[in-house]
């Protein structure tokens, strides 16, 4: 089994359950402007490509209604005061990160969220060695520039690198990157829903990860 020194998490289903604070977010906005709350289901199958596009999809229309960037503005100013409210690690990940960090792994975080918000989430939960998130300077995953970033900010090499995410976007994210991946299986997908992108592997508890690093 290969040995990994390097491991790029994504953060939203991955590390993070910030499903009740995004709804809670579109919400916010959807009330605001007078259209129809989406369920948590909704924002569950939505999210995963950065909050634009859960804005779009969840406004109808998407980006070809009139109210579409008054949408993402009140979107955005209410989850920026409000995305601490429910969001919280799932069970077993920070004894996870801890056990890697004990063992000298190097840790990023790539996630679609702004890069403020990434880096806020890091220092408040995880302590991580890099997190970045999106800017205007490189494009959103599955595109594998922010995940270079941080393997170039780490000094990793793809072959000790291997990336951790829950949905198809990471998957996509990874083959893009050149890097093994490692499914959870906890987040925003099951595996009926991955499956058709070929998972490497698959784990259920964060502490299955610990089999194959």
């Amino acid at each position: 089994m290969r040995t990994y020194k390097t491991v790029i998490w994504d953060l939203d289903g991955t590390l993070l359950n910030t499903l009740v604070d995004l709804m809670n977010s579109v919400n916010f906005a959807m009330r605001e402007l007078g259209y129809k709350e989406r369920t948590l289901e909704d924002i569950r199958l939505f999210v995963g490509n950065g909050v634009k596009k859960l804005v779009e999809l969840s406004i109808p229309g998407g980006r070809e209604n009139p109210d579409y960037d008054k949408a993402y503005e009140l979107f955005t100013k209410f989850y920026a005061e409000h995305n601490l409210d429910n969001t919280l690690p799932y069970d077993g990940v920070l004894e996870i990160i801890s056990e890697l960090k004990s063992r000298g792994v190097a840790q990023a975080i790539v996630s679609n969220k702004v890069d403020d918000a990434v880096r806020k989430l890091n220092e408040e939960f995880f302590h991580v060695d890099f997190a970045i998130g999106v800017t205007d300077l490189l494009p959103r995953k599955p595109a594998p520039d922010m995940v270079l970033k941080a393997m170039n900010e780490l000094h990793a090499d793809k072959e000790t690198t291997v990336y951790i995410g829950d949905s198809e976007v990471d998957l996509k994210t990874a083959e893009n990157s050149g890097l093994d991946v490692i499914s959870v299986l906890w987040g925003f997908r099951n595996f009926e829903e991955i499956k058709e992108y070929g998972p490497m592997c698959t784990v259920e508890k964060p502490n299955e990860i610990l089999k194959y690093i």
